[in-house]
């Protein structure tokens, strides 16, 4: 494989200039409007950030001054956000479903000076605190669609002015960029990437050019890529799983990045391109493997024995496979067979047919998923890491997959176990610390570079690390037994029919559950049944779903290695556990004692055994900020065999 280590030594918009002089009628990137595949070359990419660069200059944009993100994926968030990198400055992603409150809280925090949106309701949402955001100078959009009534505030600037004043000062200055990109550094820091905020606000990690390229550089080491390789962006920008791919394995690798028309078509886009190179979330996956399965159910009786007979076949050359081994020959055989009947068929449909990594990775991920996944023939790894070391430090190798670990160190990654049972790591790919937190950097970081996770784990005998659970989340019942309930809210998601549970138990005689059911696939067993519904709540109050959930419950406690990991008592909530709400991050964590504290009367029905049914007050808060009550009944269930 080429060395490539040269590239350590430059920023990201150095790079950027580098792929230019290498490739630069090449597509770097693609993007759909209107129906139709726009592509950019590398000379394009290089031209766009130099005119987005030098406009912010006019608007007296410079070193260490920060530019807020609020955008849907597309080009042009990465043609601002490296030129404003280009002058020194610092790029900060914000969740385009972040509420107005919390933009402001976070502008504030981070001391933003420009505010870059795709559209008009990430601009809404600006304006409507823009008395709290004083510092904020200049807010950009990207769709000029419905911005009419804001062209005669200057406060506001459509992109195409912010490209005109920086054609203009090239024009007057054609040297003026290069100077510009030329005084950038590795070490400087270019981006600040908001934590998951598990256990409260998100802080700014400080991540430098050096973190984004080495991480590329080493994943592409442990998994190497083409140049001529294609990927899909739908993750959120904001998240650093999906910075990690733009900033760090594009530049580092050359592939080229695909946006999707929009969120809502990025799924069906996907399948346009059909990527070799995927990251996503565990949820993505979960809710694709719905997907399939809603498609088996619907299908033939046929169908549905063939499937049934080849995923047998499946799940046992998976397990050949992914230790390394080699497939018997009858076994080869009916794998090959299954693949060309039933499988290849199955992901072409998904977009997956030319797919050689996927990786899944900021939640843990049940063994089940990966074994289904490698089984119909997708690559399907886990990653770990954490935004503080850009995102990946471990990952499964080829022929080396172990589902319930998260693989070995990327290649330049030390990883050792503290006498607490924390996972420390160290690498180039460490983030600088926190923004204007001294005090939580030095918590973070020990002086020799040590990261702390705030993970417990341990390293198996195959030197692969096996991540048990938050340290902080790690219970004990009131036996001292110890039990993870990361690890037991992952086998019940595992089943079709359940989205999201919380498992409850510390310093309790048992474990109990809160429950969501998924609205799509339950929805469509009810219909099936002939169960008539007319909202979520509706839905998760049958007792035929109870039932169903109740079975599911059961074969999990079936599994279970001790008896003190069975579920006793579980409820079915009667909405979605939601980000909006505060119950997941934006990355789809739980936050499990904000759920406590909120559910507290469904917490304690859980655990006194008299209580059957409780009635209480659903209380919604929807995206525009308005508020409902609606009161219902929850059952609870016991499980009488787990005890």
């Amino acid at each position: 494989m080429e060395n490539r280590e040269y590239m350590l030594e430059y920023s990201i918009p150095q790079l950027l200039r580098w792929r230019v002089n290498t490739s630069g009628e090449r597509t770097a990137l693609r993007e759909k409007d209107f129906g139709r595949w726009i592509p950019y070359s590398w000379d394009d990419y290089y031209d766009y950030t130099r005119r987005a660069g030098l406009g912010l200059k006019e608007l007296g944009f410079g070193k260490d001054d920060k530019i807020a993100l609020i955008c849907d994926n597309i080009p042009e968030v990465l043609f601002v956000a490296i030129g404003a990198q280009s002058l020194g400055g610092i790029s900060v992603g914000i969740y385009q479903t972040s509420l107005p409150d919390e933009i402001a809280g976070i502008i504030e925090q981070l001391d933003v000076s420009v505010v870059f949106c795709s559209d008009q309701e990430q601009v809404d949402k600006v304006l409507e605190v823009r008395d709290r955001v004083p510092a904020v100078k200049k807010v950009i959009y990207e769709d000029e669609r419905g911005m009419r009534g804001y062209r005669s505030d200057e406060w506001f600037m459509y992109i195409e002015d912010l490209y005109a004043l920086g054609d203009k000062a090239h024009q007057n200055d054609p040297e003026l960029f290069e100077r510009h990109v030329n005084e950038g550094g590795p070490d400087d820091v270019c981006h600040l990437c908001l934590t998951s905020g598990t256990t409260g606000l998100p802080k700014g990690a400080m991540m430098t050019h050096r973190n984004y390229i080495n991480m590329g550089l080493r994943l592409t080491e442990a998994d190497p890529l083409d140049d001529t390789d294609e990927y899909v962006s739908f993750l959120p920008f904001a998240w650093i799983g999906e910075q990690m791919n733009s900033f760090g394995v594009a530049m580092a690798t050359g592939i080229a990045i695909n946006f999707p028309e929009s969120v809502e078509t990025a799924m069906a886009d996907l399948k346009e391109i059909g990527p070799h190179f995927m990251f996503g979330a565990p949820r993505i996956y979960e809710n694709m493997r719905s997907q399939i399965w809603l498609k088996i159910d619907e299908s033939y009786r046929f169908n549905q024995f063939c499937y049934n007979y080849f995923m047998k076949i499946g799940e046992k050359a998976a397990h050949y496979r992914m230790t390394g081994q080699k497939l018997p020959p009858m076994l080869r055989f009916l794998s090959w067979l299954g693949n060309v009947l039933m499988f290849r068929p199955l992901i072409n449909q998904i977009g997956f047919l030319r797919l050689r990594q996927a990786y899944t990775g900021g939640a843990a991920l049940g063994p089940e998923l990966f074994t289904f996944y490698q089984a119909i023939g997708v690559n399907l790894k886990q990653i770990y890491g954490q935004t503080e070391i850009t995102g990946i430090a471990y990952v499964h190798r080829n022929g080396d997959v172990h589902p319930e670990t998260v693989g070995k160190p990327l290649p330049g990654t030390d990883c050792k176990i503290s006498d607490e049972g924390e996972i420390l790591s160290r690498s180039a790919s460490v983030t600088k610390g926190y923004y204007k937190a001294p005090e939580k950097t030095a918590e973070l970081i020990e002086e020799d570079g040590w990261l702390h996770s705030g993970d417990a784990g341990y390293i198996d005998e195959n030197g692969h690390l096996v991540v048990i659970d938050r340290v902080s989340d790690v219970m004990y019942n009131s036996r001292g037994e110890m039990f993870s309930p990361m690890f037991l809210e992952n086998r019940l998601k595992f089943s079709p029919y359940i989205k999201e549970a919380v498992i409850f138990g510390d310093q309790r005689d048992y474990v109990a559950a809160l429950i969501n059911v998924d609205p799509v696939v339950v929805g469509k067993w009810a219909e099936d049944r002939g169960i008539s519904f007319s909202t979520f709540m509706d839905l998760s109050a049958k007792p035929e779903v109870a039932d169903l959930i109740y079975r599911e419950v059961a074969k999990i406690n079936q599994k279970a290695e001790q008896e003190h990991f069975k579920i006793y008592r579980f409820a079915i909530l009667y909405k979605l556990l939601d980000m909006d709400d505060g119950e997941l991050t934006r990355t789809g964590k739980i936050r499990r004692q904000f759920v406590r504290d909120k559910y507290q009367d469904l917490y304690e029905a859980l655990y006194d055994e008299a209580i059957t049914e409780k009635e209480v007050e659903a209380f919604y808060q929807y995206q525009d900020g308005q508020t409902s009550t609606v009161k219902t009944k929850i059952k609870f269930y016991t499980m009488e065999e787990s005890r």
